[in-house]
């Protein structure tokens, strides 16, 4: 018996990969967040099979399943939106998991953010203008985020910066950051994306946190910072250049 911590992706059902697909299909429980997994992924569950909704559960409830399941030597999808390995919660069920003696794995899954530099069209990492992306979150209503990833230390790097869990404060983040990126610093705002429903929004720090008032964009939305998403004049990448290929 294994729980497989499934990535199941940013929203539209295509984009999961086919291992993850395929262990669904032969699992006999599923465990998904009703708010956030497509309901298309779950008539991929095998007939008869117990599917729980994990979006008002405690975790010692989704434990005491998990356990329940090795009890009865049954496989379970552990379908966690996105990618498991960020903010997904993962972490302290396999802690939970390891004390109770029950084996795992992990199936990566398409990121939120990559979805919406896809939906956007642009490269978050252009030569010569970002080469590093920060992945974070606020912490209105969750966790304390450590001292040291307070906005003020992160948006100092001046690389692209993508906020999860933050649409509802945008308000409050445009200050923290204009110091470092300035007000003009195009940003954007990407809502359910990948989904039928996707909403873009496209300004600066000066603008976007009207914008998101004016669409009424509250949740299951990552804001996107920084000059690479409008960059047009960088040079060319190594990656491909003549001296390179001569090499």
């Amino acid at each position: 018996m294994t729980v497989h911590f499934i990535g199941a992706g940013p929203g539209a059902a295509d984009l999961i990969t086919v291992r993850g697909r395929d262990l669904i299909a032969a699992s006999p429980v599923c465990l998904y967040a009703g708010s956030l997994v497509p309901p298309e992924m779950l008539s991929w569950c095998p007939a008869g099979a117990r599917l729980v909704d994990t979006a008002r559960m405690s975790l010692d409830e989704i434990i005491a399943e998990l356990v329940a399941a090795q009890a009865a030597g049954l496989d379970v999808a552990r379908l966690h939106s996105g990618d498991p390995s960020v903010l997904s919660a993962m972490a302290e069920q396999m802690r939970r998991l390891d004390a109770a003696g029950v084996p795992y794995d992990v199936v990566p899954g398409v990121p939120a953010f990559a979805a919406a530099a896809a939906s956007l069209r642009r490269e978050l990492t252009v030569p010569g203008v970002a080469q590093t992306v920060i992945l974070t979150r606020t912490a209105e209503r969750a966790t304390a985020m450590p001292p040291r990833e307070q906005l003020a230390v992160l948006g100092a790097s001046g690389g692209t910066l993508v906020l999860h869990l933050a649409v509802q404060r945008i308000a409050r983040i445009v200050p923290e950051l204009v110091p470092h990126y300035g007000d003009g610093c195009p940003v954007a705002v990407v809502a359910r994306a990948s989904r039928a429903d996707e909403e873009i929004l496209r300004g600066t720090l000066a603008t976007i946190a009207g914008q998101v008032e004016a669409a009424g964009i509250r949740r299951t939305a990552v804001i996107i910072v920084g000059p690479a998403l409008t960059a047009s004049a960088f040079p060319d990448s190594h990656l491909y250049s003549a001296d390179r290929c001569r090499d």
